[in-house]
């Protein structure tokens, strides 16, 4: 299934920095807003080390990870919401992202210029989520217009739906807070809520770009962000974008994990991030394996198998029979498909099945 996580903040925070870590796409970084002004996108694999595990004992002809897009987006100023600056078109590029990664600069250093004259990063936030706000309230506001008279007048039931769920987001935006913080109470509003592409209902990482010194434990930018989001239904990681982009010229792995001892790190920023949104999406991943290819596939929490065995083919939902199922930590304890047969621990679920992350998945179906 396809991902897209947008990064977002102000002009100067890192941004382009990190996405070139990501990516194996290059943005354009220098020390002038809108520097990046068409939003750049690559696409970095997800890390998955029991996709490696799996191969030394399956050796197959390639491994495929998981993989994400990431989408570089042009910095925002105060006023993005009435078309400031490189604001329309960065507010449209949000839209077709399913995560946030905000960005916000929690690093002093004079030689490079900030938008504002000076490192605040809860003020730098709230500008980014102010401009977000007003645009979902121009937004909620034009389709109450729309579907008020079908509720009222026509007794349109979904229009009554879409309209109540409508004012409440009114009342949340006007008094300065994000969509996301109404909740949904039913399966209705849930479809309703899914139309109106609203920004701040997207699930939002605020990622906090320190310094070198900082990468292990934060600052007091960070506690000071940490602080302001204690209240959001929000994830919060601390990376050095530099130490990122150090990391990253590195071609050895050896080299890499050195390094990354040296800073106290047990892996990379980058790592945690990818990581990170897919917990933000509540995605998980399963795994077929075999002589051909040891592959990740990317799935919702929640799902059950016919539903996972969809996102290999459409076929395989349509005519789903059974799945077989081997437990990662079974495979390798047992060290082969045989042996775990022969362990009674391939397991044969029928469509009630909740998929695990991590499981090891052979479908059997019939169209």
């Amino acid at each position: 299934m396809a991902l897209k996580a947008g990064i977002v903040g102000l002009p100067n925070v890192g941004k382009s920095t990190l996405f070139n870590c990501l990516s194996s796409a290059k943005a354009q970084a220098a020390n002038f807003p809108f520097c990046t002004i068409d939003a750049q996108m690559g696409q970095v694999s997800v890390p998955d080390e029991r996709l490696t595990r799996l191969a030394e004992i399956v050796h197959p002809g390639r491994i495929v990870p998981a993989v994400c897009d990431i989408v570089d987006i042009a910095g925002l100023v105060k006023g993005a919401s009435h078309g400031e600056g490189l604001g329309n078109q960065f507010l449209g590029n949000i839209r077709e992202c399913d995560a946030i990664i905000h960005v916000l600069r929690c690093f002093d250093n004079g030689n490079i210029v900030h938008v504002d004259g000076s490192v605040n990063p809860v003020r730098d936030k709230e500008v980014i989520d102010t401009e977000l706000q007003l645009k979902d309230l121009e937004t909620v506001e034009a389709r109450i217009k729309r579907v008020e008279k079908q509720a009222n007048v026509g007794g349109d039931k979904m229009a009554k739906v879409e309209l109540g769920l409508l004012t409440r987001y009114h009342e949340a935006l006007s008094a300065g807070k994000s969509a996301r913080t109404v909740e949904l109470q039913n399966a209705d509003e849930e479809a309703a809520a899914k139309q109106m592409f609203l920004l701040t209902t997207k699930p939002v990482l605020y990622v906090c770009n320190v310094d070198d010194a900082s990468a292990k434990n934060g600052n007091a930018y960070v506690d000071a962000v940490r602080e302001a989001i204690k209240d959001e239904d929000a994830q919060l990681l601390v990376i050095s974008a530099q130490t990122e982009a150090d990391i990253a010229e590195l071609e050895d792995y050896d080299e890499k994990r050195m390094f990354l001892e040296d800073m106290g790190l047990e892996e990379s920023g980058c790592d945690r991030l990818i990581k990170s949104i897919y917990a933000l999406l509540n995605l998980q991943t399963f795994i077929t394996a075999g002589p051909m290819e040891v592959k990740a596939w990317t799935y919702r929490r929640g799902w059950k198998a016919p539903q996972c065995a969809g996102v290999i083919h459409t076929d395989f939902e349509k005519g789903f029979i059974r799945a077989e199922v081997i437990k990662y930590e079974d495979y390798i304890k047992y060290g082969s498909e045989a042996a775990v047969r022969e362990a009674g621990k391939l397991g044969v679920e029928g469509k009630d099945y909740v998929v695990q992350d991590g499981d090891i998945m052979h479908f059997r179906f019939n169209v």
